[in-house]
């Protein structure tokens, strides 16, 4: 109720400040990038708010309108002219040299700021403006496209979002069937893990009363979920997507569920990309189950392993013998999990593969290859299993041969696992998998003696 009195109040602070201003956007055919710009001097320069409101939603509107050449021409302007302002800072500088003292430092830094940050905060008073800005860093990402050129921008509006989105804004909200419709349709359009076919597999997911389903969601997109999460209640720790996914699956009565698995975590808006509250929508969901379920013993994931078969490919080095890669070249045949003798085989050198991977890859950075490892791992969870043919879709098998994992969230050891990795890159992982890791060793020590 408040945020829709107060959404009411801005536009219609919005719609008298064009009264004002007498603008109905260009009549003349499509905007232009040039005019904007001039309208982004007038939104800096300090007005009344009602006038002030009203061009910075006539700012989003015209930028609306742009086609994919003037938004970049857009975007190449507000880096060239809207950088701090140089005599400013150069004054803040010499004051600074003359005689440091705290004063003339705060100075400084408010003076070295570029004036597009002060334009994107006044944009944000618009009605919507904090969507559509959101909206609008997608875009650049879009053009970026590896050029450094709009790094700058892209750098102050990071700085904005991460600011207004940082978690003290953020709200959990329970996702079910009760949840208005424009927001189960995101759920499934959003889905990015595995895919929603239909309303009933999204009822099948989130009504259950062994399914939950929570999002995050801000104050001023309220209709819009920022990341979601997917969980499953089960007895123990599963090693398949299938059976959670099955449409003719057993209901686990909530008296007898010890397991709490994610199992899909979804990011819904691309221009959020970078600013991390993965981490937190985790550790909530947990405390809101330990609340509702407080029987709950294993709080874990059950996660896809993305980058597997695309380092493997590429070689890395591995000390593959001949007989090794014949037997991978098997992986290209259709349905080849089948053949239960080929199965065994593709196992015994996939899984110790598949655990040097997570342990002791890295990329030229020295990061971590897997995004979703660095996820968890950089969150305090511990790999727990890799999980042979876990998944047996055709996303699943092209890009890890089926192979899932479970990384295992332990409250009384997330924050020392998150330090272990943070500070040394270290990969807590259980016993099973670091067997698998010496597994690995004996067969390249073997292949060094034949």
């Amino acid at each position: 109720m408040a945020n829709a009195f107060f959404s009411d109040l801005l536009s219609t602070i919005s719609e008298r400040g064009r009264i004002l201003l007498r603008r109905a956007g260009p009549t003349d055919g499509k905007p232009e990038a040039t005019d904007m710009i001039e309208l982004c001097e007038a939104v800096l320069s300090g007005r009344g708010e009602a006038t002030g409101t009203a061009m910075a939603r006539e700012v989003l509107d015209r930028y609306h309108d742009l086609d994919a050449a003037g938004r970049r021409s857009f975007f190449e302007a507000l880096v060239r002219n809207f950088g701090p302002d140089r005599e400013r800072l150069a004054q803040a500088i010499e004051a600074w040299r003359a005689q440091p003292n705290d004063d003339d430092a705060g100075n400084l830094h408010f003076a070295s700021e570029p004036r597009r940050q002060e334009l994107i905060r006044r944009l944000n008073r618009a009605p919507g403006g904090t969507g559509e800005l959101v909206a609008m860093r997608a875009d650049l990402l879009s053009q970026m496209n590896g050029h450094s050129d709009l790094a700058a921008l892209d750098r102050d509006i990071v700085h904005l979002l991460g600011s207004w989105f940082n978690r003290g804004f953020l709200v959990l909200r329970k996702i079910d069937w009760s949840t208005p419709a424009n927001i189960l349709e995101q759920i499934i359009r959003y889905e990015a893990v595995h895919e929603i076919s239909d309303w009933d597999d999204l009822r099948r997911r989130i009504d259950p009363v062994d399914r939950r389903c929570y999002a995050f969601f801000h104050p001023a997109m309220v209709d819009a979920p920022l990341i979601f999460v997917e969980v499953a209640l089960t007895e123990a720790i599963p090693a398949a997507i299938a059976p959670l996914l099955a449409v003719d699956r057993q209901l686990v009565p909530v008296e007898r569920a010890r397991t709490a698995v994610f199992y899909s975590i979804s990011n819904t808006q691309r221009g959020l990309g970078g600013i991390s509250f993965g981490n937190f929508l985790i550790k909530q969901v947990v405390e809101e189950l330990r609340r509702e379920l407080p029987k709950l013993e294993n709080f874990v994931t059950l996660s896809p392993v993305p980058g597997f078969m695309s380092w493997l490919k590429q070689g890395n080095d591995l000390p593959l013998s001949d007989e090794d890669r014949a037997l991978l070249k098997h992986l290209d045949e259709p349905n080849w999990f089948d053949n239960p003798e080929l199965a065994a085989q593709l196992r015994a050198l996939m899984e110790p593969l598949a655990a040097h991977y997570f342990l002791k890859a890295r990329t030229l950075k020295g990061r971590l290859i897997d995004s979703v490892a660095r996820f968890h791992l950089g969150n305090g969870a511990r790999l727990e299993r890799i999980n042979w043919l876990g998944d047996r879709s055709v996303k699943g098998l092209r890009e890890s041969a089926g192979i899932m994992v479970n990384y295992l969230y332990r409250l009384e050891d997330i924050e020392k696992n998150h330090e272990s990795y943070a500070n040394d890159g270290d990969v807590v992982a259980s016993s099973a998998v670091r067997r698998l890791l010496k597994t690995e060793g004996r067969r390249l020590l073997d292949m060094r003696l034949s």
